[in-house]
């Protein structure tokens, strides 16, 4: 089966160093792991080594819909990039990009089936864009 593969990115004004904390961190990651202002992530955890677990809570502030996103490490080049795998077996690979004083984040996954291409790219491009907008900030 031929998976589409989907890549957003983004320049973040902050050194590489902060960037990888700030985006594997879970007391970060409950920051900014949202699309929208009316969602949260109020949980995350992150055991960062080949076979450990990601784990993050996203749901609507109202309560009205939730879900666990989680995912098992296949490979970690601290600083650079890392590999997970999602339980329904799609990938996504996170390479992280020195820039001067500024660090690229690029982001590829595999795109599920339900909902459209473009609504998945848009979806996770503005959990991108507020990871972007949280390290900048702080």
């Amino acid at each position: 089966m031929k998976t589409n593969k989907i890549t957003i990115q983004a320049i973040i004004s902050a050194d590489s160093k902060k960037v990888w904390e700030y985006y594997t961190q879970p007391e970060h990651i409950t920051k900014w792991n949202f699309a929208t202002d009316d969602w949260q992530c109020p949980s995350a955890s992150n055991d960062m080594r080949v076979g450990g677990k990601y784990s993050a809570r996203m749901e609507a502030k109202d309560g009205s819909f939730g879900f666990a996103f989680e995912a098992t490490y296949n490979e970690i080049v601290e600083g650079q990039k890392f590999t997970f795998t999602m339980p329904d077996k799609r990938e996504v690979n996170v390479i992280f990009n020195r820039l001067d004083d500024k660090s690229e984040v690029i982001v590829t996954f595999d795109a599920e089936t339900e909902n459209p291409i473009e609504m998945q790219r848009d979806g996770w491009q503005a959990i991108l864009n507020n990871f972007k907008r949280y390290t900048e900030a702080n």
